[in-house]
């Protein structure tokens, strides 16, 4: 780790105040050593993974890090704040501060050495004596593993009792950390996983004695090695795998690992830890897995090859909880483990929805996130066969629709034919929705068996014309069904054709029954309801609807509630013949969508000063992302300033919303932003519904970012507060907070 942090790269007197103007600080110094060549570019890209997840943890420490084009080298920069900084970690702020800095291709072996500084994190000696160090040049070499930890705090006048818990560690700091890993069986290296070998003890690491259990003939118990001499051998330990993993895999998967090892040692189980980071994994051995009476995920991105863990009591968490509460976690699973609640189809409902985490969830927030699978899927045919249909339009005209199959007439030298293809191709595409968003509603409940009873009732939705809602119950219904039968004890004779053939044949039976006889008519009568109200919305009632819709596209800029209103829009103009008030939602809906990017694209060119270069910048993406009717242009501004900018959104949406549909503008096609103009109804009026929601939403960002007041006793402040001198030089406004 020599090459990764120097003095130069210590700050041992961190004066910010936040954690954007800590990153500034520490980066400064990197930029100062040619380890980053672009200040604010970086600095854009540690606060993108800092949106992602807080960096702070227990124990008073921030890990700001990211992988970035920008970084030339990976690097390291520590600052230790006296006041100490806000990085989200639930017991307070942070006084130690690690910037991790690495290229966008680092290699394998420099991510491995920046994973030991992590795992080393979770030692207590070792944050102790940063603690207590005296300048920057111990600082460096203690993080190098140059310095003994002991010696370090002893130096800098740390207490007594500091230095005697760690005289015994030499000075290998970061190397100890990983020699240790290793000794626990992480996956981190391929020894610890070879066939036969079920993994270490915490008890077997920490005596320090010759290891028994790996070699042959030997039954594999931990342990054994620190009782030898004994007639009895101890009872077999309780053993969990479990597999860590982060947005970045720098830090957090490495130092989850690390944390579930040490709380295994100190309650006597035996932890084997697969780190699924960015220096790649390893996978654990198959009779690793085998052995192991218990599973903890603890990740904040999809667990890959999940189905390996399936018929093992489970704990499915984020990440940093098996930083904070390792001991917990270990305690939650073996309390299945006694209870035997076992998983029999996949760990903790591993659909493929739920891959990417968040186990213990209500059924409120289950149902949005299949719900969402469903539409997220429905989403590409929707563009698809909206744009083609309204290019048909263009081409042909609104009679287009009344033309003969191409396969009966084409002529190759007729822009009708043109159109009239088009205009049929996109119509197949159409057909596909309410399958589509039925199937991979059941899909998202229940993996692949979901899939043929979720189409066939969606397909059944259409022909009875229940339409949407039809659709949506279809695959919620399909979902459950197949969830009923897989709970179901099955012969093994019997279980090879499960998936293939009873399980398709079985649920599609039942859907297609319920969806025919049972609820498909009340279904159909509630969609032809709502198709009739949206029908005679006018007036006020429209441009209520047209604001609701306005503020739920801007709340969360391409989330949830945005998709949910998109979904309510398509929908309506997904037949072949859409009524006026369904083409006028859409349009509506479209052109709130518009509104925050083009909004914060005007905020950086008229103001400026109140934005940071990586702001400035994103703006002028702003600008063409907006116009292309894409919400999510506005996400880095509403991750650095959430408080001021998602306000002023959802206003301006809510304003060009209402306008929009006060105006009657109708839109066919369900994406294309600008591009798609020539296709609206009222084309100059709906340019002003979005023009007005957009100064009125680039007017409240910058009278708010405006009010923001600098430090008492600052002339001139940089991002975050912070003085200039420890930021760019010449910045002179804090950037959003």
């Amino acid at each position: 780790m020599s090459d990764m942090i120097t003095a130069d790269l210590v700050d041992l007197d961190l004066s910010a105040d936040t954690k954007e103007a800590a990153a500034r600080a520490l980066a400064e110094r990197m930029v100062a050593q040619g380890r980053v060549t672009d200040l604010e570019g970086f600095l854009a890209d540690v606060a993108a993974r800092e949106a992602q997840m807080p960096t702070g943890l227990d124990g008073g420490i921030g890990i700001p890090h990211c992988r970035s084009e920008h970084v030339t080298e990976p690097t390291l920069a520590f600052g230790r704040s006296a006041a100490g900084i806000d990085f989200g970690a639930a017991d307070g702020p942070a006084d130690l501060v690690f910037l991790i800095a690495a290229p966008a291709g680092a290699d394998d072996a420099h991510l491995t050495i920046l994973s030991s500084l992590a795992r080393q994190l979770m030692n207590a000696e070792f944050t102790t004596a940063l603690r207590s160090v005296g300048d920057a040049t111990a600082a460096a070499a203690l993080i190098r593993s140059e310095a003994p930890t002991g010696d370090a705090g002893a130096s800098a006048g740390a207490p007594e009792g500091a230095s005697e818990g760690v005289s015994g560690r030499g000075g290998d700091s970061v190397a100890v950390s990983a020699a240790a890993s290793a000794e626990t069986a992480t996956v981190s290296t391929d020894k610890a996983h070879e066939p036969g070998t079920p993994g270490r003890s915490g008890q077997s690491a920490q005596s320090g004695e010759s290891d028994q259990s790996d070699q042959p003939g030997r039954s594999g118990r931990s342990g054994e090695s620190g009782q030898a001499g004994t007639s009895e051998q101890p009872e077999r330990p309780f053993r969990i795998v479990a597999v860590t993993s982060c947005p970045t895999g720098i830090a957090h998967t490495y130092m989850a690992a690390e944390s579930l090892e040490n709380a295994g040692r100190e309650s006597g189980v035996e932890v084997v830890v697969e780190t699924q980071g960015s220096a790649g994994f390893t996978r654990l051995d198959p009779s690793v897995i085998e052995a192991a009476d218990g599973v903890i995920f603890a990740h904040d991105v999809p667990v890959r090859d999940k189905e390996r863990f399936a018929g093992k009591p489970t704990v499915d968490t984020g990440v940093k909880a098996a930083i904070n509460r390792p001991g917990e976690l270990i305690g939650e699973v073996r309390g299945k483990a006694a209870r035997g609640e076992v998983t029999a189809a996949g760990p903790a409902g591993a659909t493929p929805v739920e891959r990417g985490g968040g186990s213990g969830e209500g059924y409120g927030t289950k149902l949005r996130v299949w719900l969402m699978s469903g539409v997220s899927y429905m989403v590409p045919f929707v563009a698809a066969g909206g744009l083609l249909i309204a290019l048909g339009f263009a081409i042909g005209g609104y009679e287009i629709n009344q033309a003969p199959s191409v396969m009966d007439h084409f002529v190759w030298s007729q822009a009708d034919s043109w159109a009239a293809l088009l205009f049929q191709i996109g119509g197949v595409a159409f057909a596909f929705l309410v399958p589509v968003l039925a199937g991979y509603i059941a899909y998202g409940m229940a993996d692949r068996p979901g899939l043929v009873p979720g189409f066939v009732g969606g397909s059944i939705a259409l022909t009875i014309n229940a339409g949407f809602l039809g659709g949506l119950a279809a695959g919620l219904i399909s979902g459950a069904v197949v969830m009923a039968i897989q709970r179901i004890r099955i012969p093994a004779a019997v279980r090879g054709i499960m998936p293939v053939v009873v399980i398709p044949l079985v649920s599609s039976a039942i859907v297609g029954f319920l969806m025919f006889v049972v609820i498909g008519k009340p279904i159909a009568s509630a969609q032809k309801a709502m198709t009739d109200w949206l029908s005679d919305l006018s007036g006020a009632n429209a441009i209520l609807l047209g604001a609701l819709l306005g503020l739920m596209m801007c709340f969360d800029l391409g989330g949830p509630v945005n998709k949910v209103a998109y979904a309510f829009a398509t929908a309506g103009i997904a037949v072949s013949d859409p009524s006026d008030s369904a083409m006028k939602i859409m349009a509506a809906v479209m052109a709130a969508g518009m509104v925050p990017p083009l909004a914060m694209a005007l905020a950086t060119t008229v103001r400026g000063r109140l934005f940071n270069a990586a702001e400035r910048e994103n703006g002028k993406a702003a600008w063409v992302l907006g116009a292309s009717f894409i919400s999510e242009g506005a996400i880095p501004f509403a991750a650095a300033d959430p408080l001021r900018v998602i306000p002023s959104s959802m206003v301006g949406g809510a304003v060009t919303g209402a306008l929009s549909m006060a105006f009657g503008a109708t839109l066919r096609a369900p994406h294309g932003g600008i591009f798609v103009v020539p296709l609206i109804g009222n084309p100059l009026l709906y340019l002003v519904a979005i023009a007005a929601g957009v100064c009125v939403t680039a007017a409240l960002v910058i009278v708010l970012k405006g009010l923001r007041k600098p430090a008492q006793g600052a002339v001139a402040q940089g991002p975050g507060g912070a003085d200039p001198s420890a930021s760019t030089p010449g910045a002179k406004q804090p950037v959003a907070a």
